[in-house]
């Protein structure tokens, strides 16, 4: 072998090497990809991605400030469930603690698994609503035709009161999606 050739095999094997580590780097990017945007959207609110406030307390009301809260759930075609909020709006003072409830009924006669996503709207809003507990945290099972309450504790934060994008909104929408989990049979 000429020193030519030995130099070009060692430039091939590096080259081999160095694509092999940056397509091992695409793949894992690939699959951290939608837990980092995840946590991206949480932290910023973006998309309408509202906070997780979990083991944190509220900050304390505000003194006559107020916000109307909407909820709204919706069910995967999927899914043999039926969800929605227990009451549809409630007007609640900024910086308290409030709790909503939804109910969701298996209608199958077999387990079936769910799991909630969920978004505020308004988007500029999304940043101040922050979840302290909630059932879109974790899967749910419900069993065969049973109905469960599923709570949500939230506050909405009293710097919006202070964003000059927030000053017109008078109304927040929560709004909620479950999909069924492993495929569209649900988990058994």
């Amino acid at each position: 072998m000429t020193a030519a050739a030995g130099i070009a095999a060692r430039r091939n094997g590096w080259t081999a090497a160095i694509m092999a580590l940056v397509a091992a780097a695409m793949v894992g990017l690939a699959f951290a990809s939608v837990p980092l945007y995840r946590v991206f959207c949480q932290v910023t609110g973006f998309d309408g991605t509202p906070g997780r406030a979990v083991g944190k307390q509220a900050p304390g009301v505000v003194a006559g400030k107020t916000v109307s809260v909407r909820f709204d759930g919706n069910v995967a075609p999927a899914l043999p469930w039926r969800f929605g909020p227990e009451k549809t709006t409630q007007i609640v003072p900024i910086g308290g603690r409030q709790i909503a409830f939804f109910t969701a009924r298996n209608l199958t006669a077999r387990p079936v698994t769910g799991r909630a996503s969920f978004n505020v709207t308004p988007t500029q809003a999304a940043k101040y609503f922050s979840k302290i507990q909630c059932f879109c945290f974790t899967e749910q099972t419900l069993k065969p035709g049973e109905e469960a309450r599923m709570p949500v504790i939230f506050y909405v934060d009293p710097a919006f009161t202070k964003d000059p994008d927030t000053k017109d909104i008078s109304e927040i929408t929560l709004s909620y999606t479950f999909y069924p989990v492993d495929g569209p049979q649900g988990r058994s």
